[in-house]
């Protein structure tokens, strides 16, 4: 085949017009019973656990239930459903549609009577069962879905010390319980929609109202309601879709596991999305502050909660400038180093044949191949593999002269810090950026550390979680929302909402005035 018949053939194919997508077509009023059964067998055609019960619930009244085997509870179609279509009266057909269409003589809850064939169908994919009447359009929706559930346990990646120890599951009905078992008042509002055009995964929009700002919810509705993908399988999918800044490392939205985390949340004005099918719920909107609070800081006392987070402010700043400063001050400026720990540093990297830069690059690549091998390799063997690993791998790799003993400890001091983070995703952006930053320092030793941690805050300077500035309530400067940031107040003192919460700022009564923004 020539290159111009290739091209011509490829132009043609590409102008050709475009099939239209098969719509399913209307079950018109005169369809009969059996074209409605014909036609859900259409289009669920090679589906091996399709069940199409017919019977008859009287001399000439015929009935079909359809379901999916499996995902249906058997006791409810059977006990609750045939069972009493058989109470009905079977002789007359009219009252029998009356009795079943309109007073719903069935013991479910929940019964929906629908007329439109493709909510029909939407609805035997979502676990429910569909009765069809002989001589009747309408059809009775049942929800007897039965699918497997899992424990409520504690959150496997949030410890717990003092507080409550149940986690979400993937069930969403069971999550939004959990919430409501712990705000009990009319203002909890619930609004659903469905997200994906092969999944329709259910999702929840979960606020206060009265607290939470009108504003931020109707954001939060239009960036999901925008959404248009495949399928939804996990929360995360949708994370991505509602950053203000897809492109940045930095988290924007914050997620947890617990149950009492988003119900405090929600009580200082933020929305809560959770996705049926992930034990995973969204928060919006998030600063890095709140990113470096636990949970069980207002669990602990507030001394103690305080003096908690200036360690994590330290070594999160340590996870990010450790090893950048080490190869800047040992490269451009070892005149900053007492003398006597210049010389010892000057020894371990004597038979060292790698200038610092390429041996921090080394330790850092294998440690992080490290970490990541040890989340996927059996937990029953992961924590071992990972302390014999680094021990037998840093000595081997200082008898060797491949790396100094210096060096070992700066990676492993970093490694450490970077762990402190209480939200994965924060200390993952760090270990991130701790890449460019020591080259910078390879570079340019301290000024090119300077450079990178100024491009770093010019960006979170920049940075919105919808609309609200990432490093907020510092810039812009809010001095009653700093009860909360780098101290932990006792609970009495924190009678404010933050500045993002609605037109009720006012958490608990209290003596004093309320204080200024």
């Amino acid at each position: 085949m020539s290159i111009r018949f290739w091209v011509q053939k490829r132009k043609n194919a590409d102008e050709a017009p475009e099939v239209p997508a098969k719509t399913l077509p209307a079950i018109k009023p005169a369809e009969t019973f059996d074209e409605r059964l014909e036609w859900l067998q259409q289009e669920l055609v090679r589906c091996s656990d399709l069940i199409i019960h017919t019977f008859h619930a009287g001399p000439v009244l015929k009935c079909a239930l359809v379901f999916f085997r499996g995902i249906i509870d058997k006791n409810t179609v059977q006990d609750e459903v045939l069972r009493n279509l058989f109470t009905l009266d079977p002789d007359d057909a009219a009252k029998f549609r009356e009795q079943l269409f309109e007073y719903k003589r069935l013991s479910v809850t929940d019964l929906n009577v629908i007329t439109d064939p493709q909510k029909g169908l939407t609805a035997i994919l979502e676990g429910h069962a569909l009765l069809l009447v002989d001589g009747d359009r309408r059809m009775l929706e049942i929800p007897a879905a039965s699918f497997e559930k899992r424990a409520i346990e504690e959150a496997p990646n949030e410890s717990v010390i003092r507080g409550p120890r149940e986690s979400f599951i993937e069930d969403l009905d069971v999550n939004i319980r959990l919430l409501r078992k712990r705000i009990k008042t009319p203002a909890f509002k619930i609004e659903s929609m469905e997200i994906g055009v092969q999944t329709k995964t259910k999702v929840a929009i979960v606020y206060m109202q009265g607290i939470c700002k009108p504003e931020l919810l109707e954001e939060v509705k239009k960036r999901l309601s925008e959404i248009r993908i495949d399928g939804v399988i996990g929360s995360s999918y949708l994370e991505e879709f509602l950053k203000d800044s897809p492109f940045s490392p930095f988290p924007q939205m914050q997620y947890t596991e617990r149950p009492d985390a988003t119900a405090a949340s929600l009580l200082e004005g933020r929305v809560a999305i959770l996705v049926d099918g992930t034990p995973i719920a969204l928060m919006a909107p998030v600063t890095l502050f709140m990113l470096m609070q636990a949970t069980e800081d207002y669990f602990q006392h507030y001394v103690a909660a305080t003096w908690i987070r200036w360690i994590r402010y330290v070594f999160l700043v340590v996870s990010l400038v450790l090893p950048s400063t080490y190869i800047a001050v040992t490269t451009f400026h070892p005149e900053i180093i007492p003398s006597n720990l210049l010389i010892t540093i000057a020894a371990s990297r004597e038979i060292v044949p790698f200038p610092a830069l390429v041996e921090a690059f080394i330790m850092e690549i294998a440690f992080e191949a490290l970490r990541e091998a040890t989340v996927r390799i059996p937990k029953a063997i992961g924590q071992s593999v990972s302390i014999i690993g680094a021990l037998i791998i840093g000595t081997a790799a200082v008898q060797a002269g491949i790396v100094s003993a210096f060096m070992v400890i700066i990676v492993s001091l970093t490694g450490i810090a970077s762990f402190i983070s209480p939200h994965f995703d924060l200390g993952l952006a760090f270990r991130l950026l701790r890449f460019p930053i020591m080259i910078l320092s390879g570079m340019f030793g301290l000024f090119g550390l300077a450079c990178g941690l100024i491009f770093i805050y010019i960006h979170l300077i920049n940075l919105r979680s919808f609309g609200m500035p990432y490093l907020s309530p510092l810039t812009p400067l809010k001095i009653a929302d700093l009860k909360d940031t780098f101290i932990r107040v006792p609970w009495p003192y924190m009678n404010r909402r933050p500045a993002f919460a609605g037109e009720n700022r006012r958490r608990q009564n209290a003596a004093e005035e309320d204080e200024g923004d």
